[in-house]
């Protein structure tokens, strides 16, 4: 009877995860929604986001992805609902974390649950990442009042990271020595530990904080003439993005006195290329199963970086070329957050493998058949999560600089179609937001128009 009831629930446990989330292929689906962005087609990019989120329980990269693709579109208010909703999401999080942090840990930090089955919560870069993209499409529309709620959200989320990760990572360290897990990312050989360690990641601060965000912040706060909390916006920024000039000089300048009354500060952002992808690889590690060492093949993360998008590093206004300054890599920051999450993946990842291990050798012993159904079950559920906000742009750069109000051109390298983009600054101060996916530019709000050219499917514009 017992041998019978075993294979019955393992049976239906694979039954089960037909219609689980570990068979979605979050990268392939995505990977096809980005290759028509990139072309320009974003009403074929959003008919595929539909078709691929049927349930009316939609979840966060839903919105996430959503609210991007509008933006590209140039619905800058369908954009702002689509993130709003995301943004309730992660608020709820946020709550969660901070009623109970203890309780939160413990139910994320399960060894029975695979991540890619567990309700997607996003990355702490892409909650952070999402107030800052709301605060740039309320700028797009010269809103520096909503600007400024967005930017004091992001630094309230970034204070409750903050405190949740240095319990997260000493839990983890407690847990690995109670259950004698010594491995570490460097150890898994064939991992493509560089991409963890290179010069880029690891000087990081963290995974979350970007100094795009904070100089952001610095320049709406300066605009709404907050001088004492612009200041620290840009002190943080240079902190997080050490000898750059532009993020120095922000800080010399809150000191000296206004331009003409004709002239207008303009910060210009370009936003490059696409989030990386991730995905799954397999690693054999010898485990102790049943007093004895098994070679067992565990999955774990990689991190691939986009490559649709070239790299910009100058853009020409009224003829004179000047150089962009980087101050946001998602790349690195993706891989920050799986360098800082690994020794937790590993400790998760390995105690679950040896719980089940056990577990089918015995059920082998009793039945087989259902041994076979639980190793199936568990081949399909260990690959590892490749869920992440893939149309988030990738590379942020910005120009500073001051303009006589009127109209200005704008135009960007041959690598991304050579677009000209008309602005109109009408504005004390202002910012100008343009994206480039592939060889298509997109321009958003008010005052930013791309001009068409003889091929009209080169362009696109984002009106609000």
């Amino acid at each position: 009877m017992a041998s019978r009831a075993l294979t019955s629930i393992a049976l239906s446990a694979v039954t089960l995860l037909g219609g689980c989330s570990a068979f979605r292929n979050y990268d392939s689906e995505l990977a096809q929604t980005n290759q028509q962005l990139a072309s320009g087609n974003v009403d074929a990019a959003l008919t595929l986001l539909e078709k691929n989120n049927t349930s009316k329980d939609k979840d966060l990269l839903y919105y996430f992805e959503k609210g991007e693709l509008l933006r590209a579109k140039g619905d800058l208010s369908g954009s702002q609902n689509a993130w709003s909703s995301a943004d309730q999401v992660v608020g709820k999080w946020e709550d969660s974390v901070k009623l109970d942090t203890g309780k939160y840990l413990a139910q994320f930090g399960s060894f029975v649950v695979n991540d890619k089955v567990r309700r997607y919560e996003g990355y702490d870069y892409e909650k952070v990442m999402l107030t800052t993209q709301m605060a740039l499409n309320l700028l797009a529309v010269n809103d520096f009042d909503g600007a400024r709620m967005s930017i004091k959200k992001t630094h309230e989320r970034e204070a409750v990271i903050a405190d949740l990760r240095d319990k997260e990572y000493l839990k983890s360290e407690e847990e690995a020595e109670k259950e004698g897990v010594k491995t570490q990312y460097k150890d898994l050989q064939g991992y493509p530990v560089a991409s963890l360690d290179a010069p880029e990641v690891v000087s990081l601060k963290n995974s979350y904080q970007s100094a795009f965000s904070h100089y952001l912040a610095g320049f709406v706060y300066e605009a709404l003439g907050e001088k004492d909390l612009a200041a620290p916006g840009y002190r943080k920024a240079a902190e997080l993005r050490p000898n750059t000039p532009l993020l120095e000089q922000a800080l010399v300048n809150l000191d000296k006195p206004g331009g003409k009354n004709d002239d207008s500060d303009i910060l210009i952002v370009v936003q490059s290329g696409l989030a990386p992808s991730r995905d799954s690889i397999r690693i054999p590690l010898p485990l102790p199963i049943s007093n004895q060492l098994v070679i067992t093949p565990l999955s774990f993360p990689i991190i691939k970086a986009d490559t649709s998008t070239a790299t910009l590093s100058q853009i020409g206004v009224d003829g004179q070329q000047l150089n962009l300054t980087q101050l946001n890599s998602t790349t690195a920051m993706s891989r920050r957050a799986l360098r800082d999450d690994m020794p937790g993946i590993i400790l998760r990842t390995t105690v679950r493998a040896v719980t089940k291990g056990v577990a089918q050798k015995q059920i082998n012993e009793t039945n087989p058949l259902a041994g076979l159904a639980v190793g199936i079950s568990s081949a399909v559920l260990e690959g590892a999560d490749t869920r992440t906000w893939r149309t988030l742009p990738d590379y942020t750069q910005v120009v500073r600089l001051r303009l006589k109000k009127g109209e200005h051109q704008v135009t960007l390298p041959n690598a991304v179609g050579g677009s000209v983009v008309k602005v109109t600054v009408d504005q004390r101060y202002q910012v100008i937001s343009l994206r480039a996916v592939g060889n298509q530019v997109f321009a958003s709000g008010l005052a930013a128009q791309v001009i068409p050219k003889a091929n009209p499917t080169a362009m696109a514009s984002l009106k609000p």
